[in-house]
């Protein structure tokens, strides 16, 4: 823990409730491990049921008076919000590191995802505009405009514990909503130490709460039934997700879900293979892999496999695996213990089915949670990885050989959040995407992710969207006033 000391001397550890630390009501704390040597670096506050409500008290009080500022006031403090997590991105960055395992190279971009979505909310926050028109058979006035839902239950993923965050952040302060953050138990260090940032940006106390939690079903669930709670907003698995749609069903609970995904990759044989080659690399890789977006099924055309899979293996092979804060690593840990199991579990399913191993495939000895990055080809199409989240750094692929059958093998999902493809001709490409059940497509890019897109998927993959003009609407209600005069 000596080389964390400097980095973690002033990260709190308590709960941020109210504008204050607070010790959990019974005392409770857990532990926060270091993926890459299974060493605790902090011991956090737990919070309680009790604690949620209080949390919520704390919303309730501070809610009238966010809502009342004035749209620019809002977009001001936001602003400066982006400004200050920009100042303190390295010492952010590490942290991440820390508690999550991702290199830092990729931390570092997602503190800077992470401060955009708080820039590009101060900008959106002051464009929540109604409309004024006729009704054309009553003749009255038709007044619309768009006020603050409520208090929203917050719930983020590990993989991107800064970013899932500001995301739902950014857009409920712009409406004018305070909200109640439960982070998630693997990586809660980031968010406490954002709170003295927004602090010193000028965020009320009360209007962002934060309460980890290793009670997350029960403090979560009191607080989707309890009647001040208008929006829950999470991002994780789709088998939380649908338990969290039950939940918020008992008092209707508005949700916004960002769920699973089993993102294709699809190659046709006209693409530019080096650029796909580096789209590849970012749609798989980010994150170790570990993200709803990674790209887990690669369908390469069969004219282009052998040159496709001899360039990707050795791009793979080729990355550095070790301690994310050291130079030169390209690649960290797994998040915890299980998220390895899964990705050995599946891995070595498909190869038992058949599938060869161009690269990695094997653990390293040594403490840590760490996996090499593995190609596979000649995968079975009854291997449990093609149909489950692999959420490790594994490329499984397959070759096809014509535009409808990929389409078809594309869409053989329950989930619907992402697809990428590459290809030369534009008309093949804008054909293709239209036939892709995907919220998002990346074509000829393996990066969809923009706060200034909307972010979110079909099927099984969520509800609503994030990041853009519609992850404000999330927050906001829309209300009619019928006018005469």
């Amino acid at each position: 823990m000596a080389r964390y000391d400097n980095l973690l001397a002033n990260v709190p550890t308590d709960l941020w409730i109210g504008g204050q630390w607070r010790k959990s009501s019974d005392g409770g704390r857990f532990d926060v491990i270091d993926p890459a040597t299974e060493n605790k670096v902090a011991s956090v506050a737990s919070a309680t049921v009790e604690d949620a409500m209080a949390a919520l008290d704390a919303a309730s009080a501070a809610f009238p008076g966010w809502a009342a500022k004035k749209p620019r006031e809002r977009a001001e403090i936001l602003r400066k919000s982006y400004e200050l997590i920009m100042r303190d991105a390295e010492r952010l960055a590490k942290l991440i590191t820390i508690e999550n395992g991702k290199a830092l190279p990729d931390s570092r971009g997602e503190v800077a995802y992470a401060a955009e979505f708080f820039r590009w909310y101060a900008e959106e926050a002051v464009r929540n505009i109604g409309s004024n028109t006729l009704g054309p058979a009553s003749g009255a006035r038709i007044f619309v405009q768009h006020k603050p839902a409520g208090i929203a239950v917050l719930v983020t993923p590990w993989n991107f514990p800064a970013a899932m965050a500001t995301r739902k952040i950014g857009p409920a302060l712009a409406a004018g909503c305070p909200v109640v953050l439960k982070p998630a138990s693997d990586t809660p260090l980031t968010m406490l130490a954002l709170m003295p940032i927004l602090e010193e940006a000028g965020v009320p106390a009360g209007i962002v709460n934060v309460i980890p939690s290793r009670s997350s079903g029960k403090v979560v669930s009191a607080m989707l039934h309890d009647p001040r709670v208008r929006v829950v907003s999470f991002t994780g698995s789709t088998e939380v997700g649908r338990k969290l749609l039950h939940e918020a069903a008992d008092c209707v609970v508005k949700p916004a879900m960002e769920l699973g995904g089993n993102a294709p990759f699809i190659v046709f044989d006209d693409a530019d293979i080096d650029a796909a080659i580096d789209g590849a690399m970012i749609a798989k890789m980010r994150n170790m892999g570990e993200a709803c977006t990674a790209a887990n099924r690669f369908y390469v055309h069969e004219k282009v496999r052998d040159e496709f899979s001899k360039k990707l293996t050795a791009k793979m092979a080729g990355l550095k695996m070790g301690n994310g804060l050291d130079d030169g690593i390209a690649l960290g840990p797994l998040v915890n213990r299980a998220g390895l199991d899964k990705v050995v579990e599946l891995v070595d399913d498909a190869v038992q089915k058949g599938a060869k191993v161009l690269t990695g495939g094997k653990l390293p000895d040594g403490p840590g949670f760490f996996y090499p990055a593995t190609v596979l080809s000649n995968v079975s199409d009854d291997a449990k990885l093609l149909n489950e989240e692999i959420f490790g750094p594994v490329a499984s692929i397959q070759t096809f050989k014509s535009e409808d059958e990929v389409i078809a093998r594309a869409n053989d999902t329950e989930y619907g959040l992402v697809a990428y493809l590459y290809t030369k001709d534009l008309s093949r490409g804008m054909r293709v995407s239209e036939k892709l059940d995907f919220g998002m497509i990346g074509l000829n890019r393996g990066l969809v992710s923009d706060p200034a897109a909307p972010f979110g998927g079909t099927k099984q993959s969520g509800l609503g969207r994030e990041g853009a003009h519609e992850g404000m609407m999330e927050f906001l209600e829309t209300q009619y006033v019928s006018v005469a005069w």
